[in-house]
Order: C-alpha cells, then structure tokens, then sequence
C-alpha cells in the first residue's frame, strides 16, 4: 500500500513595516502595504517608532529634508507626484515634522488590538491628506472616535492605560492628567487596559473607600494621584 504524501502548511511570510508618523515616504507606503502584502500572501505587522531620537544622535535639531532645503523641495515635488499617481490627497503638514509621539502611544494600544492598522491609516491621511496635527487630543479623539474606540482610555499599552483625551473642565484635568500619561496602577493594582482600571475604582468603591490612589507617568516623571471615589 503507497502512503500518501503529507501536505506541510507553511506558514506565511512577515514583514515588520517600521515607520514614523512624520515621515513623509510612510504615508503611501502605510496606505499600500496591506493590499499588496495580502495579494502576495504576506504579514504585515505595523511597527511605529520614532526617528527624533536617531536625528538627534545623528546631531540634528530637525528633518534632513529641513536641513538640505534642495533635498526637501524634491522630496515635497516626488511625494506630491506618488499621491496624485496612487489617488491619494495630499496636502503638505505645518509644521513639519510633527510630534508623533501620541499617535505612536495609541497606535500601539491599538495594534494590541483589533484597530490598530486603520488608525494608523487614518493618521497618515489626517496629517498628510488634511494638513492636521498630530500631537493634537482632538484630532487623535476625532481619529479614534470614527472607529468608534473610546477616546478617554484608548486601552492597554507596554506600560500600562494611555491617556488619549482629557475633558478640560472633568476631573482628570482638574487632578492634573494630560493627554500621553500613562496610568501604571490603580489602588496599588497594575493595570494593563480600560478595564482593569474600572475593575480596581468599582473594588475600592465596594471596599467603602474614598478615594483612590492612582500611579501616573508624566513625561519622564512618576507621581500618584488621589482621586475621588464618588467622583471617578
């Protein structure tokens, strides 16, 4: 009796797109790259990062695209061809480049998540298709809001719950929270998403307390932050 050949699935290839939000060549490339890695049969795993840290290493203030000004104006022309070629809108963001840091802290909740990719998208579109700011909660809140994701606590990051949006007169700004904070723990409770941090105020709520104590991470700062119970 022939025994029959065995048919080994092989996994799919996977690409890591490595990208800053201010980078200019990212934006038809972050637009592209899921179709045609999927005609290819392709992973994609989107990878945001930042650059200003390598420019300064390099010992540059700003863009090379700003430092060579002959070097930017063909970089603005070729970037405008490839997006009128590929139908993309185009419209060249001021300033430039922008703070990419809170578009790339919620990217990475979201790429933890099921939305990730098409929040990327939808900031690559915002900053280069609107001219719109980046480092700017209201236009991250708008971004996250059309895929409907709740802005306040986008969700679980590396380090804890980003705070992506903060009311101006609630009481997150009144105890000094600012959009980019990450929250690390709650009532001395790590917290790694939304939940965990309702979970741990509804226990301290059971518990008969009144108010909560909660560990924040402020730029390079960490304090914590007495919060009231009837109130959060």
């Amino acid at each position: 009796m022939r025994e029959g050949k065995r048919t080994q699935r092989m996994m799919p290839a996977l690409l890591d797109f490595w990208f800053d939000f201010a980078s200019t060549y990212s934006d038809p490339a972050a637009m592209r790259v899921a179709p045609l890695a999927r005609q290819s049969g392709v992973m994609v795993r989107f990878r945001p990062f930042l650059l200003g840290p390598l420019f300064k290493a390099q010992g540059w203030p700003t863009s090379p695209f700003n430092l060579y000004p002959a070097k930017g104006r063909y970089m603005w022309r070729d970037l405008e061809r490839i997006c009128f070629d590929l139908d993309l809108p185009f419209r060249q963001p001021d300033p430039f480049p922008q703070n990419s840091l809170l578009a790339a802290r919620v990217a990475l909740v979201g790429l933890s998540s099921s939305w990730g990719e098409e929040f990327c998208r939808g900031v690559f579109r915002a900053e280069f298709g609107d001219s719109r700011q980046i480092d700017d909660p209201t236009i991250i809140g708008d971004i996250l809001s059309r895929l409907h994701i709740e802005a306040a606590l986008a969700g679980s990051g590396s380090e804890g719950v980003v705070v992506t949006d903060v009311d101006p007169n609630g009481l997150a700004s009144e105890h000094g929270f600012k959009t980019g904070d990450v929250i690390l723990d709650v009532g001395g409770k790590k917290v790694a998403n939304p939940l965990d941090v309702r979970n741990a105020i509804a226990d301290a709520h059971k518990e008969g307390k009144r108010t909560i104590l909660m560990r924040l991470k402020s730029d390079d700062a960490t304090k914590f932050v007495a919060i009231p119970i009837d109130r959060a």
